[in-house]
């Protein structure tokens, strides 16, 4: 394991966890606290043992979005500028990341959390848990950190024009219901099911999945002819490498064994 004072990270075999070490704040972020995310996701790519993360928060929350008594002790146009690569770098290092990631909504996600935790490739949450999109009626500011790219995509226009304009709460099993994120559970089988899900990633191919993730992402914007191709040009990657594994342990009736990172 190794930490910052605000962000921790660990490894289990395959699996890597950061946590975000604010509780007193529920996680807010400031600089130091996205800086060592960053740091974070360096160490998830250099180890090619790696094959999932997760992110989560310690106590109560998952994260509550940017620390405002931080806000309220600079110049918000100085302060804005001068963090935002250390905000923005932390998030898009989660959206490229090589390996799945998997976002363990353990408590409350607010504002930029929000971004945050939909960087993710797989948003879990707690029942208790819930989301709050603060930024427009509460501080008069456009959702960052994604969020204006991860909503719509996810829930739709309207829910996420009604989610940023009004800031209503919205539960993490409303949040299900509308595909914003992939799972609510009770508070109790959280740990179980992100274990169940890490399971099945840690022995998938890295590749395959993020390609996956790359394909997805790119249908909004292409039109069929060019999804087609797209997809093709994965498959010339990882037919070659995974199909004969694939193919072999269906026969076989087992379990494939794909390779790591290269």
């Amino acid at each position: 394991m190794s930490s910052t004072s605000v962000v921790n990270y660990s490894s289990t075999g395959p699996v890597a966890t950061i946590t975000l070490n604010r509780p007193e704040s529920l996680n807010a972020m400031n600089v130091e606290l996205m800086n060592g995310i960053s740091d974070a996701m360096n160490q998830v790519e250099a180890d090619k043992d790696i094959r999932v993360m997760v992110i989560t928060g310690s106590g109560r929350g998952f994260c509550a979005g940017a620390d405002l008594s931080a806000q309220t002790q600079n110049d918000r146009s100085e302060e804005g500028v001068s963090g935002a690569d250390d905000f923005n770098g932390a998030v898009q290092a989660i959206y490229d990341c090589s390996v799945p990631t998997v976002a363990k909504v353990n408590g409350p996600v607010a504002g930029g959390g929000v971004g945050l935790a939909l960087a993710c490739d797989i948003v879990v949450a707690a029942k208790s848990a819930f989301i709050l999109a603060t930024f427009g009626p509460r501080l008069g500011i456009v959702p960052d950190l994604g969020t204006t790219w991860s909503l719509p995509r996810r829930a739709g226009r309207a829910r996420a024009l009604g989610m940023s304009l009004l800031g209503d709460r919205i539960s993490a099993e409303q949040a299900e219901g509308w595909g914003l994120i992939w799972k609510a559970v009770e508070d109790d089988e959280l740990d179980t099911e992100i274990d169940r899900i890490t399971k099945t990633l840690s022995v998938t191919s890295s590749d395959a999945m993020t390609r996956i993730r790359q394909s997805i992402d790119a249908a909004s914007v292409n039109s069929f002819s060019e999804q087609l191709d797209l997809e093709m040009v994965h498959q010339g990657v990882l037919l070659p490498r995974n199909m004969q594994e694939g193919a072999t342990a269906f026969m076989e009736k087992r379990e494939p064994v794909f390779k790591g990172r290269e």
